[in-house]
């Protein structure tokens, strides 16, 4: 009997029999110490009496010892080896013996634990063995079920055993698969159990050495096992040994293409349940007619366990890595794959997702999924289950469902619509964006690679979602920041990552970053593809007129991918490519540039620009010279080529925008792309491809080309001094050949030699009788290109100069500026350094452009370039000719060193033309050659131009015996012979006539006014000017400048015939009662220049006391009364008592306006007015100046400020009421208010004007008897001695007003309006 005190395993009637070597006390592991005898346990198992109750305790406790105390039991049992067999043998007995359920489960236990314990062959075999032979011995399904899941859980905890069972007990293996016929599902849960856990063995040796024979046999029964199955176990053990299986090529090779007969009937199967012997030939044949592993893989699908829909996935994909092409048709005509897409909108197991992916990519590899309509009708639940994913903690879940996607729109044929309406696109737009934002980078690569496919027209619905492609680029555009893309040597604030993390994680972004280069380019193209089709332009939903500016458009994605292109994807490609250039990323960066090109056509011109400006002609090329070198990198060197001739032709388009020839073109872009292709050596190598010999010259041409583009955005590919001899080299190489250069190209090679030659030698004479020969080969103009290098190396060389200067200057000045918008008629000077006020309106200021500030440089350093312009002036048409004149103009008025230098130049040249202009009008008759007279107002105009120098220049006018006499002859003489109406001529003629006659010496002009008052076709045309009436219509009427130039001419003709006494061979009428209407009624209608000069003839006039015989005056019964005169009308005549009164009033109301030039011309015409006055009328001159209406004039003066009562002319205006001796001038407060002024200023801060204008007026307070007090009269004499005393250099302004002046279109000498003159 066992004993039960302690637990103890012993028989106490046997126990005292066993030698002690067979006991030994051990622990438990609870701490309960017990005597076990290995004998004792032998014995009790063996016997029949005890019960199986006792013996399940007896098998516990030997299983606790095990497990507590592991060797113990080991060490008793190796004592003979005898023993432990025996034991293990009567153990594997039991397994045939007990019925009770839970002893022959100790059993098992305890069997592979001793098994496990012992790890020897011995063992293992002699158990094998024992199998084997109850095999043999035919055992019924009761008596071998335990044996056969005993097996199982031996090969499970001892994978050594596998090997041995499967190399040396073939029939053993024979009869686990014969039994696999047994209809009982128990047995046939472990026979499929010992299978599923020999080929789960580590290591894969028994499924290695498993023989062919054996591996048929099992194949095909598991399919008729597993298609019968009806318990949950032994579903679950039949998947799993399939899982197994699939991993092996033969067996999914037996397992797919198996013969298609059915399955055995059940009468074959009730006559193996009777006998359980193995399987005849014919029988097994008839299984293996048959394959439903299609069939029974879907029923895993729809059964619920997620597990086994886990396993059916993994083995579809196992199945399918092994041969998609051949076995991927099975599934996919049994319907798999909508079965596993209905899975993925159902399943929630990570791995379970993951499965059915892996399965659904190899799938897709076959046309037939897709031409079943199996991507259409799954691709909801692929959208759905990836939202999903990307909430797992598993990342490698969602990045393989992107990659499904990937595949998916990848493969899908064009005429199968995945998403025909636009909700269904937004869809799986949002999902890839999730993806793309994704923590793991990986997973936001593969998302990446989905929208890149995403991207392509067939996918798109309509209307197309442009605001959806437009947030997905931005989204992947938002991820550059976190990317590490620089070499591990140049990474900064990379925290604590180690050397391997920071290498992955790099490695990681690099492909991020490649695959986002992949998207963008497909999103470019898709943009250009829309772009090129009408009906996908623009939302049709979207109002009419906001098509342009609506985000839902083409123009909006188009925008949107030139701006993040040019300020993010250019920046950070470049950065990650600047220490470690990537040729498949910078494969893409080239082709996504050249897109670019086409996306926006109207800011083609500047992103084409800000490339150049920024060094891409040189990256690119240093590109092709480091990867694509010796054949290397085809697609890079292409992407490359493809770049620089689309940039190259954009740049050249732009170059020169007027000449346009198609031909030009097309050949220097078959010339880039026959070139190219070959230039894949560094700049610096390039010097040397030029001095090669070569028989075509096609890739020196391309190098000119590059290097002129580069070039000219600033980018220097070479040093200047070896362009220069480089492109030198090849003309001289050309020319010697007697080849001709292409026009763009030649044109190209001479902005090289322009803008280099600074730094460069000087050319000698072969060098430029080279040039000269190649600039000859081809029409000047269509060389020309708008730089000021050009000019000077032209007009730098003499030889050159000589031959094309006068084209270079004639092309530059008939370039029209692009920066500005400056008038282009002459250009009108404004004298240097004058202190006075001019009238705003009308006044041109000169702004020179640019090009005429490049031509005064170039006139600097090349005088000789002054002579090419003059020859212009007299020989050129109309539009040149007034560029011509505006730079000699401002030559003229701001190069004052060159000023007299130019004049006398200009004296000869202005005269020839003149003469010859005056020759051929006289031969054609009178006015009718228009031809003749065409440049005529810019010669005038020139002239003119050369009286405004500032100093003036005496040449022209102080010897009157030479060219000055002839030009006022010639000038007056065509003036005669022109029509009314030429006014474009008339005005700068009237101009330089009356300017002449002003600035000559008075003892020069006697000739000169003879001469011109001799002229009675200019008596003509003055009388046509100044007759016209105010009331007629402007249309009617000359110009106004017109006018007031001729009212001028005619008072210097009043005034010199008067000091010289000439002879008038025709007077001009004019009504005085007209002038003064006009300045006293309509002064408010009449420009202010018309007043001055009308008041300067008047004035001339009234010095003449109204009787000169240049002019004829008409006067009427507004001025002088009816008939009979009365006294005062008499003695003024033709003036009349009531014309003078309204001139002084007329003469009152402008000084009050205090406009400059006007202020002046009125002061001079009041002095002329009261000395005629007095010379005729004492009493009315009286009566003028101590009429109240003066008194309030001076008040108002005196009231204005200082500025205003120190002004030159009202000091002059206070002289002539005191000279005349009115009562309107006060001591008190008048002339005391203006000594104190000038005391309080100083007379240091008085212009020279000012100050002559102020002596007069004291030295004519000491004449006059004013009612004043000693001390006033001190002051007086003080401040007139300081006057004196103060010397010229010490005065503000020294100079008198003098010199020319523009005011609007008339010339005007200052001289006229002096306030100073006597």
């Amino acid at each position: 009997m066992t004993t039960l005190q302690g637990g103890d395993v012993v028989l106490e009637n046997v126990h005292f029999r066993h030698c002690s070597k067979w006991s030994a006390q051990l622990q438990l592991s609870d701490g309960t110490e017990l005597l076990f005898c290995v004998a004792c346990a032998v014995e009790m198992m063996e016997a029949e009496d005890i019960s199986s109750v006792r013996k399940s305790f007896a098998l516990s406790t030997v299983s606790g010892i095990l497990k507590s105390s592991p060797g113990a039991l080991r060490e008793l049992l190796l004592q003979d080896h005898r023993v432990a067999l025996h034991l293990i043998a009567t153990l594997l007995g039991m397994l045939q013996t007990v019925e009770n359920p839970i002893t022959l489960e100790k059993t098992d236990q305890v069997l592979v634990q001793l098994l496990s314990e012992f790890r020897n062959d011995l063992s293992f075999h002699f158990v094998l063995d024992e199998i084997q032979k109850q095999v043999n011995t035919g055992l019924s399904v009761k008596r071998s079920l335990p044996t056969f899941s005993f097996l199982g859980n031996l090969v499970k905890a001892v994978p050594e055993v596998a090997h041995s069972l499967v190399t040396q007990y073939v029939p053993l293996l024979d009869h686990l698969c014969s039994a696999l016929l047994h209809p009982d599902e128990a047995l046939k849960t472990s026979l499929v159990y010992v299978w599923l856990q020999l080929l789960e063995a580590p290591g894969g040796t028994a499924a290695q050495f498993l023989s062919t024979a054996t591996r048929e046999r099992l194949c095909v029964l598991l399919l008729q096992t597993f298609d019968s199955a009806g318990s949950e176990k032994l579903i679950r053990n039949c998947a799993g040994l399939l899982w197994q299986l699939v991993k092996q090529s033969a067996a999914v090779s037996l397992l797919m293409n198996g013969p298609g007969a059915p399955f055995l009937c059940h009468e074959n199967q009730d006559s193996l349940a009777n006998n359980s012997q193995i399987l005849t030939p014919n029988q097994e044949q008839q299984l293996a007619d048959h394959c439903p592993l299609p069939l029974l893989l879907k029923k895993l699908l729809l059964s619920g366990d997620e597990i086994l829909q886990e396993i059916s996935a993994k083995c579809i994909a196992a199945i399918l890595v092994h041969s998609p092409s051949q076995y991927s048709s099975f599934f996919i005509k049994a319907n798999l794959p909508g079965f596993l897409f209905e899975r993925l909108s159902s399943g929630s197991s990570e791995m379970l997702l993951w499965s059915i992916y892996s399965c659904l990519v190899l799938l897709t590899e076959d046309q037939l999924f897709f031409s079943q309509c199996h991507s259409v009708y799954g691709i909801e639940s692929l959208v759905r289950s990836l939202k999903q994913s990307l909430l797992l903690t598993n990342l490698e879940v969602p990045q393989q469902g992107f990659l499904l996607l990937t595949e998916i729109l990848e493969r899908q044929p064009p005429g199968l619509h995945l998403f025909p309406s636009g909700s269904g696109f937004a869809v799986v737009a949002e999902v890839v964006s999730a993806g793309v934002s994704s923590p793991s980078l990986q997973v936001a690569t593969q998302a990446v690679c989905a929208a890149a496919a995403l991207f392509r027209l067939n996918h798109q619905s309509r209307p197309v979602q442009y605001k959806e492609l437009e947030m997905l680029v931005k989204g992947i555009t938002d991820r550059f920041p976190e990317l590490l893309l620089c070499p591990q040597g140049h990474q900064r604030n990379t925290g604590n990552l180690g050397k391997s993390d920071l290498r992955s994680k790099t490695s990681k972004s690099t492909g991020f970053l490649l695959q986002a280069m992949i998207c963008f380019q497909a999103a470019c193209r898709l943009a250009e593809e829309c772009a090129s089709q009408p009906a996908l332009m623009e939302n049709p939903f979207t109002a009419p007129h906001k098509h342009s500016d609506a985000p839902d458009s083409v123009q909006s994605l188009c925008r949107c991918l030139l701006h993040l292109c040019d300020s993010v994807w250019i920046p950070t490609t470049l950065r990650m490519c600047e220490f470690s250039p990537n040729a498949e990323i910078l494969q893409y960066l080239y082709s996504i540039l050249s897109f670019q090109f086409s996306l926006f056509p109207t800011l083609k011109a500047v992103f084409a620009k800000k490339l150049a400006s920024s060094g891409f002609i040189r990256l690119s090329v240093e590109h092709k010279s480091l990867l694509c070198a010796g054949n290397r990198n085809p697609d890079l060197n292409a992407s490359c080529c493809g770049f620089l001739q689309t940039l190259s032709m954009t740049l050249i388009s732009l170059s020169d925008p007027r000449f346009d020839c198609y031909h030009d073109f097309e050949e220097v872009e078959n010339l880039l792309a026959r070139n190219l292709p070959s230039l894949c050596c560094h700049p610096s190598d390039w010097p040397s491809l030029f001095c090669e010999y070569q028989e075509s010259r096609s890739g020196q041409y391309c190098l000119v080309m590059v290097l002129y583009l580069a070039l000219q955005e600033g980018d220097r590919l070479l040093p200047d001094q070896t362009v220069f001899s480089s492109v030198l080299w090849l003309l001289q190489s050309v020319q010697e050949q007697g080849g001709l250069m292409p026009r763009l190209v030649l044109r190209s090679a001479l902005y090289l030699l322009a803008v280099t030659q600074d730094k460069s030698p000087t050319l000698d004479r072969v060098a430029l009788n080279n040039i000269s020969k190649a600039l000859s080969s081809q029409s000047f103009r269509s060389l020309y290109f708008h730089h000021p290098a050009l000019l000077h190396f032209i007009c730098g060389y003499n030889q050159l100069a000589e031959k094309f200067g006068a084209l270079v200057l004639g092309l530059w000045l008939t370039e029209q500026t692009h920066h500005t918008e400056e008038e282009q008629g002459s250009v009108v000077m404004q004298k240097k350094g004058e202190d006075q006020e001019q009238p705003e309106e009308g006044r041109r200021v000169q702004h020179p452009d640019t090009e005429t500030k490049e031509l005064l440089a170039l006139v600097q350093k090349f005088p000789n370039v002054t002579l090419i312009l003059l020859d212009m002036v007299s020989s050129r048409e109309a539009p040149l000719l007034e560029r011509a004149l505006g730079v000699l103009e401002f030559i003229l008025q701001h190069r004052q060193e060159r000023t007299a230098e130019l004049c006398l130049k200009l004296g000869p040249a202005l005269l020839q033309a003149l003469q010859q202009i005056s020759v051929e009008s006289m031969s054609q008759g009178q006015g009718s050659n228009a031809q003749a007279v065409s440049s005529l107002p810019v010669l005038l105009k020139l002239l003119c131009a050369t009286l405004t120098a500032d100093p003036p220049s005496p040449p022209l006018y102080a010897n009157m015996e030479e060219i000055h006499f002839k030009l006022l002859y010639h000038v007056s003489s065509i003036v005669g012979i022109l029509k009314p109406w030429n006014a474009e001529s008339l005005l700068p003629a009237f101009n330089y006539l009356h300017c002449c006659l002003s600035l000559s010496p008075a003892h020069r002009t006697d000739r000169a006014v003879s001469m011109l008052l001799s002229n009675g076709g200019l008596m003509d045309q003055l009388q046509a000017v100044i007759s016209s009436a105010p009331t007629l219509p402007p249309s009617a009427c000359p110009p106004l400048a017109l006018q007031c130039s001729g009212h001028l001419l005619l008072s210097s003709l009043i005034t010199l015939q008067r000091a010289h006494s000439a002879q008038v061979c025709k007077s001009i009428s004019w009504s005085l009662d007209t002038a003064v209407h006009r300045l006293l009624l309509q002064k408010r209608n009449t420009e202010s220049l018309l007043l001055v000069s009308c008041l300067r003839l008047l004035q001339a006039l009234l010095d003449a006391d109204l009787t000169s015989p240049v002019v004829l005056l008409d006067s009427g019964p507004g001025l002088v009364g009816s008939q009979p005169l009365e006294i005062e009308d008499g003695a003024l005549y033709p003036l009349g008592f009531k014309g003078a009164m309204g001139l002084l009033n007329a003469l009152s109301a402008f000084i009050l306006q205090k406009h400059e030039v006007l202020l002046r011309a009125s002061i001079n015409c009041l002095r002329s007015l009261l000395g005629f006055l007095k010379r005729k009328n004492l009493t009315t001159a009286m009566y003028a100046v101590c009429h109240p209406w003066t008194r309030f004039l001076l008040h108002c003066l005196l009231s204005s400020g200082e500025s205003c009562f120190l002004h030159p002319a009202i000091l002059l205006l206070i002289t002539l009421l005191l000279q005349h001796n009115s009562s309107a001038v006060l001591w008190e407060p008048d002339l005391r208010h203006v000594i104190e002024s000038v005391e309080k200023k100083g007379v240091k801060e008085l212009s020279w004007e000012a100050a002559q204008t102020l002596s007069l007026l004291l030295k004519q307070i000491q004449m006059t008897a004013l009612p004043t007090t000693e001390e006033c009269r001190l002051r007086v004499a003080r401040m007139i001695e300081t006057l004196e005393l103060q010397t010229t250099d010490e005065i503000c302004d020294l100079t008198p007003p003098s010199g020319i002046v523009y005011v609007g279109d008339v010339l005007i000498c200052m001289a006229d309006f002096s306030l100073t003159a006597a």
